[in-house]
C-alpha cells in the first residue's frame, strides 16, 4: 500500500458555508452572501484504494468518524477481507446473468431443473432485489411459506445458497451468505403400508392382467432391479447370455418430453454387471426373437437424441421406444384389474398417486436378495448404489415382521383359555 495522503481525510468546500476557505472558492459575487462563520460545515471525504488499486471514497460530518473509518479500511484491505459496497448493489438478476454461464455443465436434466427453479421460483421473488438487501429471515420464511414440498424447497434453497456463496467468494459482493443457515423442515413421513413394495405373488397377479407383450418386461425388472431408463436403454450388444449377466453402460432419460441417450448412469455405482436368472434370460430370449435387435452399440455421438431403437432389446409394441408415460396408462389398468391399486396422497404436492409404482418392481428386487441372504455390500453392487444405507435395504422389514417376531418372543404359544371369575 503506498504512502497515506498528507490530507486524508480532507474537508470539502460547499457554497452555502460561510467560512473562508469556502468564501475564496464559492465568492459571494457569484454564489450570493452567506452569514460569516470561524468553522466549516463541509464534509470529511476519506480516500482509499481497494485491493485492485482502484481509489474510492466516503464521506463523513466529522473527521474523527472519517480516521476511524480509513484505519479500518486500510487493515481489512491489508487483510484481504475488504468488500465494496458497490459491487454488492447489483440485482440477484444481474448477478445470475453472470453467474448462471461461468457454473460447469451438468448433465441436461439438471441443468434444466436448475434452470426451471430460477424461472419458477428465485427469480419473481427476488431478482430485482439487490444482493445487499437480501437477509437471512426473509429468505427464510419464503422458503417455509413460499415454496411447496419437501423436494423443491431442497433444490429451490441448493440453487439460491449457491448463487449467495459465489457472490461472496467473487471479491466480497456482499460479507456472509444471508441463506447459508436456511433450512428446510425435515419431508412428511410415510406409514409402511405406503413405502412396502408388493409381494412377489403380487407382481405375479399384476402381470397376469397386464398385456402379454409386456410380461418379458415385468419379470426382466423384477429379477434385474435395473431403473426404467436403464432396462429401456439396455442394447442387446450389452447382454452375454452365455455370461449370464448384463452391463449397464448407458440409460434413456427425459426431458421436457423428449428422450435422449446419457453416456453414464444416475451415479458411477451405476456402471455394473447384472446377474441374469433364467427367468430374465427367458425374458430377453423373447424379445430378442420377437425385434432380432442388431448386435452393435452405436457411440452416442453429437446428437443424444438419436435413439437408434434397432439396437434395443425392450421397445414398444411398434418397434419404437419404451415410454414411461406410455407405460403408466398399460401399469395402472394393470394394477387396478388385479385389485392392488391403491391411491396414496403425496404429503409434499398433495396429488394423489397410484400404488404400486413401476419403480417398485426394483425394490423387490432388492427385498428378495435381502431374504435369500446375499451380503449388503454385494447388492449394493448390483443395485448400484454409492453406499449401502435405507436406500438398499428401504424395504427388507415390513411392521408385521417386526410386531410377529416380538410377539414369538411374548407368547411364544398359545396361552389357554380360562374363565375368569369375579370373587
Amino acid at each position: 500500500m503506498g504512502r497515506r495522503g498528507a490530507n486524508n481525510p480532507r474537508q470539502l468546500r460547499v457554497q452555502s458555508c460561510g467560512c473562508q476557505l469556502c468564501i475564496e472558492k464559492y465568492p459571494p459575487e457569484t454564489y450570493g452572501e452567506r452569514k460569516r462563520r470561524r468553522d466549516c460545515q463541509g464534509s470529511w471525504q476519506a480516500r482509499y484504494r481497494d485491493r485492485a488499486g482502484k481509489q474510492l471514497a466516503k464521506c463523513f460530518p466529522k473527521k474523527s468518524e472519517a480516521d476511524d473509518f480509513l484505519d479500518d479500511i486500510r487493515t481489512q484491505v491489508r487483510r484481504r477481507t475488504h468488500n465494496d459496497p458497490k459491487r454488492g448493489e447489483i440485482t440477484l438478476g444481474e448477478w445470475w446473468k453472470t453467474w448462471w454461464p461461468a457454473q460447469p455443465k451438468r448433465a441436461v436434466t439438471t441443468q434444466n431443473r436448475k434452470l426451471s427453479n430460477w424461472n419458477t421460483h428465485i427469480e419473481p421473488k427476488w431478482g430485482k432485489w439487490r444482493l445487499r438487501d437480501l437477509e437471512f429471515m426473509e429468505i427464510q420464511s419464503w422458503i417455509t411459506n413460499g415454496v411447496k414440498g419437501h423436494h423443491t424447497r431442497k433444490k429451490v434453497l441448493e440453487l439460491l445458497n449457491g448463487l449467495l456463496a459465489d457472490a461472496v467468494r467473487d471479491g466480497k459482493r456482499i460479507p456472509f451468505n444471508p441463506a447459508a443457515e436456511v433450512q428446510v423442515e425435515a419431508p412428511a413421513h410415510k406409514h409402511a403400508d405406503e413405502l412396502r413394495p408388493p409381494s412377489r405373488e403380487q407382481c405375479a397377479l399384476i402381470r397376469q392382467h397386464a398385456p402379454e407383450y409386456y410380461r418379458p418386461l415385468l419379470v426382466f425388472l423384477e429379477h434385474t432391479g435395473l431403473r426404467w431408463g436403464e432396462a429401456t436403454g439396455l442394447r442387446w450388444e450389452h447382454v452375454d447370455l452365455d455370461a449370464h449377466h448384463l452391463k449397464v453402460k448407458e440409460v434413456l432419460s427425459e426431458d421436457n418430453g423428449k428422450l435422449f441417450r446419457k453416456p453414464a448412469p444416475k451415479s458411477a455405482a451405476g456402471f455394473r454387471t447384472v446377474p441374469l436368472t433364467p427367468e430374465a434370460a427367458d425374458a430377453v430370449r423373447e424379445m430378442v426373437r420377437r425385434w432380432r435387435p442388431r448386435e452393435t452399440a452405436s457411440a452416442i455421438g453429437d446428437d443424444p437424441f438419436e435413439l437408434v431403437p434397432e439396437e434395443l432389446v425392450f421397445r414398444g409394441p411398434q418397434g419404437g421406444v419404451l415410454t414411461r408415460h406410455n407405460f403408466r396408462r398399460t401399469w395402472v389398468d394393470a394394477i387396478q384389474k388385479a385389485g392392488l391399486a391403491r391411491k396414496v396422497k403425496n404429503p409434499d404436492s398433495g396429488r394423489n398417486e397410484w400404488w404400486p409404482h413401476v419403480h417398485d418392481l426394483r425394490h423387490v428386487f432388492a427385498t428378495w436378495l435381502k431374504d435369500l441372504g446375499v451380503p449388503e455390500k454385494d447388492t449394493q453392487t448390483v443395485m448400484g448404489h454409492d453406499r449401502g444405507s435405507k436406500v438398499t435395504w428401504i424395504y427388507q422389514h415390513s411392521a408385521e415382521d417386526v410386531a410377529a417376531q416380538v410377539r414369538a418372543v411374548m407368547v411364544p404359544q398359545e396361552p389357554v383359555v380360562r374363565m375368569l371369575r369375579a370373587v
